[in-house]
């Protein structure tokens, strides 16, 4: 795995499960990612990067009380969002099409399905960097612009 260096980035890890935030930190590590913040719920998770103004976020989706779709949701929308255009990665089991949906229209910026390995998850970091989609708002969404390109444009 070479091409980016990592080092300079910031990345909030947000998971309820520790053993999943213990296994992500130690990919992050591994790629040379030295700034890691982690949070075990939504709320912390919020408080976290207010504090931390990380370049990345990586969140699962269910965590109660509130779940990583409403952390999205928070860091697109509320006013006391310190980056509505931080990069997010949705990590979850639910892998359904009208998950994968939701997601994407709660304004994640990419999607990753549980079991994760280390490849996947830095393909996915690598996605995040290289993302050119303008964000968008239209009615309650903001978010990266959710029309796929066609080939040829």
């Amino acid at each position: 795995m070479s091409g980016y260096d990592f080092e300079s980035l910031k990345i909030v890890v947000v998971d309820d499960s520790r053993p999943m935030r213990s296994l992500i930190k130690s990919f992050l590590f591994g790629f040379g990612v030295k700034d890691i913040a982690e949070a075990e719920d939504a709320d912390s998770g919020f408080k976290a990067i207010v504090e931390f103004n990380p370049d990345i976020v990586i969140t699962d989706w269910r965590m109660p009380p509130a779940d990583g779709i409403e952390l999205v949701q928070r860091i697109r929308m509320d006013t006391d969002s310190p980056n509505p255009y931080l990069p997010i990665i949705m990590l979850t089991g639910f892998t359904e099409l009208h998950r994968v949906k939701q997601a994407r229209d709660a304004g994640v910026t990419a999607f990753l399905a549980k079991p994760i390995s280390a490849a996947a998850l830095y393909k996915r970091i690598c996605t995040v960097i290289d993302d050119q989609r303008p964000f968008v708002r239209v009615g309650d969404f903001f978010g990266p612009d959710r029309r796929a390109k066609r080939r040829g444009e």
